[in-house]
C-alpha cells in the first residue's frame, strides 16, 4: 500500500523480468502466520513521558503512506490521525512529517534519518519496504538498511519507535489475481522477516499491519483508494487505530 514509483510516473510492475527476479529473491517457505506482534512489555522498552503536559514531538520516516498518498488531504493520513490522537493524551504534541512517495530503505536512510535524529524526538514512526520490493532491491541490503536505521535511532535519540510491518501487497486489487500476485506475497513475508528481526534486535514496537491487511482487506474494498494500492481516508482511519495501540503501549503509566 506504499507507492512503488514517485508520483506514479513509472508503471507499477516492468513484466516478466521482474517477476523473475522477486521468485528468485523470495526463497522463504510462505508462512503467512508466522509474522506476529512483538511484546511491547520486554525489560527496559522504552516509554513515553508519564508527564502529559510534556511537549512531545513525533517524526514519521518512510513513503508515500506516510506522506497520505490515497487520502483525500493530508489531514486524513495516518500519521495526521496519530498526531491528533497523541494530542488528546499530550496536549503540546507536535508533528513533523517526513516522508515522502517512492521513498525505498535506502532514501530513508540517506535523506530523513539525520534530519530525524537532528530533531531529537520522542517518538518515531517508520513505514517502509513495498518500494524495496517493487523495485528489487535485494534482502540483504534492506536489512542492511534498516539495521543502520533503527541502529542509529536507538543509539542517538531516546525515542519510542513504532515500525510498521508491511502490508500484504497481494490482496490489493493492483496485485490479486495478477501474475504477479504469489511473487509479490513472498517477498512481502520475506521483508518482513527483516523487519522483525531488525525491530526485536533494536527495541521497536511492531504494528502487525501485515495480518490486519490480510484478513480485512478482502472483505472491506473501501480499505483502498481507487488507485487500488494506497489506503483510502478508511484505510488510514484504520491504520491509526493500529498504529495508535503500539504507541499506547509505549505510554509511561501517570
Amino acid at each position: 500500500m506504499v507507492s512503488p514509483y514517485p508520483r506514479g510516473s513509472v508503471p507499477l510492475v516492468a513484466g516478466v523480468a521482474l517477476v523473475v527476479a522477486l521468485l528468485a529473491t523470495a526463497c522463504v517457505t510462505d508462512r503467512r502466520a508466522a509474522v506476529s506482534p512483538t511484546p511491547s512489555d520486554a525489560a527496559g522498552a522504552r516509554t513515553l513521558p508519564a508527564d502529559r503536559g510534556a511537549a512531545i514531538l513525533y517524526v514519521a520516516l518512510g513513503d508515500s503512506t506516510v506522506e497520505g498518498v490515497g487520502a483525500t488531504s493530508r489531514s486524513r493520513n495516518y500519521v495526521s490521525r496519530l498526531h491528533e490522537r497523541l494530542r488528546a493524551v499530550y496536549p503540546g504534541a507536535r508533528v513533523v512529517n517526513l516522508g515522502v512517495g517512492g521513498a525505498t530503505s535506502a532514501d530513508v536512510r540517506a535523506r530523513q534519518l539525520d534530519r530525524a535524529i537532528a530533531l531529537r524526538p520522542h517518538l518515531v514512526t517508520l513505514a517502509i519496504g513495498p518500494n524495496d520490493i517493487t523495485t528489487q532491491v535485494p534482502l540483504a541490503a534492506y536489512a542492511q538498511n534498516l539495521e543502520t536505521i533503527l541502529g542509529r535511532l536507538r543509539r542517538e535519540t531516546r525515542a519510542v519507535v513504532v515500525v510498521n510491518l508491511i502490508p500484504d501487497l497481494a490482496v490489493t486489487p493492483r496485485f490479486r489475481g495478477s501474475q504477479h500476485q504469489e511473487a509479490v506475497g513472498r517477498q512481502t513475508i520475506a521483508f518482513n522477516e527483516a523487519l522483525e528481526r531488525a525491530s526485536r534486535a533494536h527495541g521497536a514496537e511492531l504494528v502487525n499491519l501485515y495480518a490486519a491487511s490480510r484478513r480485512e482487506v478482502p472483505l472491506r474494498p473501501e480499505l483502498i483508494s481507487a488507485d487500488g494500492y494506497h489506503p483510502s481516508d478508511a484505510g488510514y482511519a484504520r491504520w491509526a487505530e493500529l498504529v495508535w495501540a503500539g504507541v499506547a503501549a509505549r505510554m509511561a503509566d501517570r
